[in-house]
């Protein structure tokens, strides 16, 4: 080699000496080959120089950089890839013409080789306007080679450096977060960033509900999982290649100490192997993301013991502070709603064959409706046959219009006797988890017996309220309710009713047919009355009814309602007579007693005038 070009050689290599600068900011494989490009091309004075690489995966040449801007780096060319490698490894300079496609422009061709390796190509065009022999040019081809050879090199230490910086970053991040959204979402971030060629899923349980746009994928063992199932239950790194398909899939398990959480699939894409350089890295970092998924789950499973322990203890509170039963299962609603996240929440109480049930007040007002029956009779019919706990997670039946999938059905068991169930549903399937289910068994067994306490005295305190025969109100719970309304509304309305001829009715049928007709009339009562109305046995044949807050017309109204309906319902057919009087707070001097003998002296009038009819004796104003 003559002395000039042994000059060039060594100005060259000084040149790319000086590119190796990590100051200058050259810090990726794919700069450090185009500045060697534009280096060469000014050396030696040709008009373009293009860097060529091989895909062995899909045995296709692509172009890696060049000189010329106007040219579409990474694009294909199909050609006849053996024959190629063929014609080219065998020679270490390449003349026009070039007999393959694409290279016609270009006037000569230099394999890049490393220990008798072809790792790319040289392709020189306008190299008429330069004086190189072929020499020199082999020879700047072995320089560009081991430039390149070291460039990768630096570049491979500076990318491990970032990694592993960027590792430590996101194992920070993931220990300053107790989030397992957060913690996935930084598991995709920092692959998005290191690899992003790449394509990733999270392959989680069931169990796992992520509430982002993440790359989430349920982990089921089929004939498409078994690698990532194989990683789930050994812990250890799966690979797998498709030749077909031409990627390598790595899967890593995201493991704790405890177990593991999960399996991170990566697929690499144009690979016949997944690279070994990235294997370690992936590794480390599914390890991090397990251990800190693991510490998330952990913190919530925590903070979820503590919320449980604080609705038994909040639950036990109540249910020992004697409240009303409807107090109660309003309480127990609201708490299942906000601790289960359920959307209906009941309380019901079944016959001993299971065939009649009721829903107990303070339950949500969807199983007062209709389409609550055909729930209602399943879980009855379910309850009755396996009596045990039901735990539904993907309830199917067809004729259901509003479908709930998701159903907890816990009985209430009393003495061995069940004696109706709790039921909490969701629409969306596989809602509730298993945690959840157990905690409900443990408050509804705990809280039966206040249950069944609170329908005790309240049975008990409506007996002492109670005629027994006819089941409206006592004399003197009336008394106390109207004196109670007299004080605190602004007005109300007293209705005495009198049965007509009932002594004569005793004396032709007997006592027990007279007490048949009491309860005939009571009922009548009772189904035309509003509930927070007051209907009572003032005594013998008479009843009596309270109309709060209602104004005389209203009551007049009332009342001949009930002398019509008495007379067309009754067996054997019987009429009575009413007297109604009213009160307002405008007359200070009003009271029961006057209230009483107003309605009474009506009522006089009625039975002296014929019967079967409504006389009014209002306040005097």
């Amino acid at each position: 080699m003559e002395v000039l070009e042994k000059q060039l050689i060594a100005n060259l290599k000084s040149h790319f000496f000086d590119l190796i600068d990590t100051e200058k900011g050259l810090l990726y494989y794919e700069q450090f080959l185009k500045e060697m490009l534009y280096a060469v091309k000014s050396f030696i004075g040709v008009d373009e120089l293009t860097a060529f690489n091989c895909n062995h995966w899909s045995r296709e040449l692509f172009i890696e950089a060049s000189t010329n801007e106007e040219l579409n780096t990474n694009q294909q060319f199909t050609l006849l890839y053996d024959e190629f490698q063929d014609y080219v490894t065998r020679k270490s300079i390449i003349h026009q013409p070039i007999p393959f496609t694409n290279f016609e422009q270009y006037e000569i061709l230099i394999p890049l080789k490393r220990n008798q390796e072809v790792f790319g190509y040289l392709a020189f065009r306008g190299i008429a306007n330069c004086d190189c022999s072929d020499a020199l040019l082999v020879e700047i081809a072995k320089e560009c080679c081991s430039f390149l050879h070291k460039a990768r090199g630096l570049c491979d230490v500076i990318f491990k450096e970032k990694r592993y910086k960027q590792l430590f970053r996101v194992t920070e991040k993931f220990h300053s977060s107790m989030d397992m959204d957060a913690v996935l979402e930084e598991i995709i971030d920092t692959l998005q960033e290191v690899y992003p060629t790449f394509t990733y899923y999270l392959m989680l349980s069931h169990d796992n509900n992520s509430h982002k746009n993440l790359p989430i994928k349920d982990l089921e063992y089929d004939s498409e999982n078994i690698s990532a199932m194989q990683a789930y239950l050994t812990g250890t790194i799966q690979l797998e290649d498709s030749i077909q398909e031409k990627k390598s899939m790595l899967y890593a398990p995201l493991k704790g100490k405890q177990g593991v959480y999960g399996v991170l699939q990566v697929i690499a894409p144009n690979a016949m192997t997944f690279p070994n350089s990235e294997i370690e890295f992936i590794t480390l970092l599914a390890n991090t993301a397990g251990t800190a998924m693991e510490n998330a789950q952990l913190y919530q499973q925590s903070r979820k013991l503590i919320s449980d322990l604080q609705l038994i203890n909040e639950t036990s509170h109540r249910l020992n502070s004697n409240l009303r039963l409807s107090d109660t299962i309003s309480f127990m609603t609201e708490h299942f709603q906000s601790s289960f996240d359920a959307e209906e929440v009941g309380f019901v109480l079944v016959s001993d064959d299971f065939e009649q049930w009721k829903v107990i007040k303070g339950s949500t007002s969807f199983f007062f409706s209709d389409g609550a029956s055909a729930y209602l009779k399943y879980i009855s019919k379910k309850i009755k046959n396996e009596r045990d706990s039901i735990f539904l997670g993907d309830l199917n039946i067809e004729y259901l219009l509003t479908k709930f999938k998701s159903v907890m059905a816990v009985p209430m068991v009393q003495s061995e006797k069940i004696m109706g169930f709790a039921l909490v549903m969701n629409r969306l399937p596989y809602h509730f988890s298993f945690e959840t289910f157990k905690l409900m068994q443990s408050l509804i067994h705990h809280s039966t017996l206040a249950f069944t306490n609170s329908m005790l005295r309240e049975e008990l305190e409506k007996m002492v309220i109670t005629d027994h025969l006819t089941k409206l109100h006592s004399r003197n719970f009336l008394t106390e309710k109207i004196q109670r309304s007299m004080s605190e509304d602004a007005y109300g309305t007293f209705i005495l009713i009198d049965i007509d001829n009932f002594k004569q009715i005793n004396d032709s049928y007997g006592h027990q047919v007279g007490d048949e007709v009491l309860i005939q009339v009571s009922s009548v009562i009772q189904d035309n009355i509003r509930d927070g109305d007051i209907g009572a046995r003032w005594g013998g044949e008479e009843l009596a009814l309270y109309l709060p807050k209602i104004q005389l017309d209203v009551a007049v109204v009332i009342a001949e309602r009930l002398v019509r309906k008495v007379s067309e319902l009754t067996h054997p057919p019987i009429t009575i007579s009413c007297g109604v009087s009213n009160w307002t707070k405008d007359h200070d001097d009003d009271n029961f007693t006057k209230l009483f003998k107003r309605a009474d002296q009506a009522l006089y009038v009625a039975k002296e005038t014929g019967k079967n009819k409504v006389i009014i004796q209002e306040v005097i104003g």
